[in-house]
């Protein structure tokens, strides 16, 4: 990285006593970040506006060398440092080390991070999601009267299969830095929850795969008791789009017991506030002692389903404007709920 002229300290401490930001200061003078301020760090530390005399090899890479650096690392956020480093000896005229590599891009502000796992959006489902949100950007008293549902899987043992990708602070929930996920099957518990506003429904375990005619069932001997348990109000039920719930016999069903459906975009966990119950649990459960079959998992999952806090669930609730809103800002995409 080349070293700054008095000339060019003047200015950045000039714009900088005027009151602008680092960022504002680099971009106009087309200096990195990290010029800029170690410029005013010397200014206001030692009133330094020249250049320092130093010691000790001079920097491998210009300005020029170092957003080459940065780019190839844009497109190579999950290799290692190893493999970004032969790229960029690739297109460079000079050949540094993978510690070089990593000391510059720590400089610029990236780090090798756990990426985080959020589900596959398409690209026509991220409209579908806009469009659902747009539709309900207002609404506020309305989320109390969702009956939201869902079923999860419950292992005995889990691994994180964590992924790092390079990034700034600021990029955690950019698309190219999150790691996609896919509804699978597998191994362990599977149960069905529902809850309204801070009203906490049953938690069933299902015995084996559903098919639609069982989770017709599932609905009539257990939703229905709990419609008539929450008394007067007008309340829709909210599922998603898998098979099962979209059986014709399902829709006969709902459709002739009067059951009231909330349209589903796909691919959507982020807008359910039951997803968060979910990881409630699942930590609930962590926190005891391992179960040692899966009899004793579904023991522990309805001990602590039962013992879930009420105004968690509000809080949940209250939630949805912002999730909707963080929909339509991320146009579509995976957010942080």
């Amino acid at each position: 990285m080349s070293q700054l002229t008095d000339f060019e300290r003047g200015r950045i401490i000039g714009r900088w006593e005027a009151g602008e930001s680092t960022r504002d200061i680099a971009g106009a003078l087309n200096h990195s970040q990290s010029q800029v301020t170690r410029a005013i760090k010397a200014f206001k530390e030692e009133h330094q506006t020249t250049i320092a005399s130093r010691s000790g090899r001079p920097s491998a890479l210009n300005d020029r060398d170092v957003r080459q650096v940065k780019r190839i690392t844009k497109k190579n956020r999950n290799k290692p440092i190893e493999q970004i480093t032969d790229s960029v000896n690739e297109s460079l005229s000079t050949s540094i080390c993978s510690a070089t590599v990593r000391n510059y891009l720590h400089e610029e502000g990236y780090y090798s991070r756990v990426a985080l796992r959020k589900p596959f959006v398409s690209g026509k489902n991220r409209q579908k999601r806009l469009k659902w949100c747009k539709e309900r950007k207002n609404w506020n008293i309305e989320w109390n009267y969702i009956i939201w549902s869902d079923e999860s899987r419950y292992t005995l043992h889990q691994s994180d299969g964590r992924q790092r990708v390079w990034r700034l602070p600021k990029e955690k929930y950019d698309v190219d830095c999150l790691v996609p996920t896919f509804k699978h099957g597998g191994g362990g518990v599977m149960v069905w929850g529902c809850f309204v506003n801070n009203c906490l429904g049953p938690l069933v375990v299902i015995d084996g795969k559903i098919n639609g005619k069982g989770y017709q069932e599932l609905l009539r001997d257990n939703l229905l008791p709990f419609l008539d348990g929450l008394g007067d109000g007008s309340f829709t039920f909210q599922d998603d789009n898998a098979p099962v719930h979209t059986a014709g016999v399902v829709i006969q069903w709902k459709e002739a017991n009067l059951i009231s459906s909330l349209p589903w975009p796909a691919q959507s966990p982020d807008l359910n506030p039951i997803e968060h119950v979910w990881d409630q649990l699942e930590k609930a459960i962590r926190k005891r002692n391992p179960p040692k079959n899966t009899n004793e998992l579904v023991s522990f999952l309805i001990e602590e389903w039962a013992n879930l806090d009420r105004h968690y669930l509000q809080k949940l609730v209250d939630s949805m404007p912002r999730r909707v809103q963080a929909v339509i800002d991320s146009k579509g995409n995976p957010t942080k709920y």
